[in-house]
């Protein structure tokens, strides 16, 4: 096969608690990607939305990752890449994972799957260093392998899957850009050891939570004393959807990656549906323009159509 096209899920990262270590797929929103198997060394990009992202591919995040495949090819193959982004840029619901997830996947199976899954998750990675800075994980791997995942190690790379729990998720996108290069800047170093066990123990109640399908410990452990108080400062009216989001029937939620995006778990779709209306009320008296979405966890990842 020559061709192939792709949809590449929109991603939840660290899941309040953890940070870097956590992250989980979504049924929408999720862009659209056409890759070409080309019989010379070259990528070649083209973008069909509004976002003016580079053509250039050590500018663009699936470009980079495609380098990096027709590196390990010996430069002998290329490929031509068709881009229909629905995740925006700086939404912080994985835009630059769903680029390189998508790009590694579509490649490697115009190559006939020759790599293994973790090489594909290293080729995305470097589509994610390009992007904030830093090689991490936590949006990468639910994206390739859909549900949730938890990166217990990088280096050597450890993903293990983790069981999807019945839960609906209620997205809000203030249209704010907040760079996931800029959100890393801002974090302590260090952190308190109070503080720290108290994140131990929320993680560890938050994977038992879904392991156990145990809904209410998850929204117990939905709890994060480290990142969320420095970075909610960059994300209006947090603390308030937060509040009447939970108000409203969320078992809890919180920010989605690095922000400005804030995700709530609802046990039920009217819950879910009723959290939107929340989030949508705080936005339109607050003046500030968003995106919302009703969704599920999607559970196939990178989906080749």
């Amino acid at each position: 096969m020559k061709k192939v096209k792709v949809h590449s899920p929109g991603t939840v990262a660290n899941l309040v608690c953890g940070f870097d270590i956590l992250g989980m797929a979504l049924s929408e929103p999720y862009d659209v990607m056409e890759v070409t198997l080309l019989d010379e060394p070259n990528v070649i990009i083209h973008n069909k939305d509004n976002f003016d992202l580079p053509t250039e591919p050590e500018k663009n995040v699936a470009g980079v990752v495609l380098l990096s495949v027709m590196e390990r090819m010996n430069n002998k193959v290329g490929f031509e890449i068709t881009i229909e982004k629905h995740i925006k840029p700086g939404s912080g619901i994985g835009s630059s994972a769903a680029s390189a997830a998508g790009a590694a996947v579509a490649a490697n199976h115009l190559l006939g799957n020759i790599f293994s899954a973790d090489d594909v998750v290293q080729f995305a990675m470097n589509g994610e260093k390009l992007a904030s800075g830093v090689k991490h994980a936590d949006n990468i791997a639910p994206c390739i392998f859909g549900g949730i995942s938890l990166v217990r190690s990088i280096h050597p790379l450890d993903i293990v899957s983790i069981a999807v729990p019945d839960l609906f998720v209620t997205v809000v996108h203030p249209q704010i850009e907040v760079r996931t290069a800029d959100a890393r800047q801002i974090l302590r170093q260090q952190v308190l050891l109070k503080d720290a066990i108290k994140q131990w123990g929320n993680i560890a109640g938050l994977i038992a939570g879904f392991m156990k399908n145990d809904l209410d410990l998850i929204g117990r452990s939905l709890e994060d004393v480290i990142i969320e108080p420095v970075r909610s400062i960059l994300i209006p009216g947090f603390d308030e959807v937060k509040k009447k989001c939970k108000d409203a029937g969320a078992l809890g939620g919180g920010i989605s990656g690095s922000g400005p995006s804030i995700f709530m778990f609802s046990k039920e779709e009217k819950t879910a549906k009723s959290v939107e209306a929340v989030m949508k009320d705080v936005y339109n008296r607050i003046g500030v323009e968003y995106n919302t979405y009703v969704t599920t966890i999607n559970k196939k990842g990178v989906e080749i159509l």
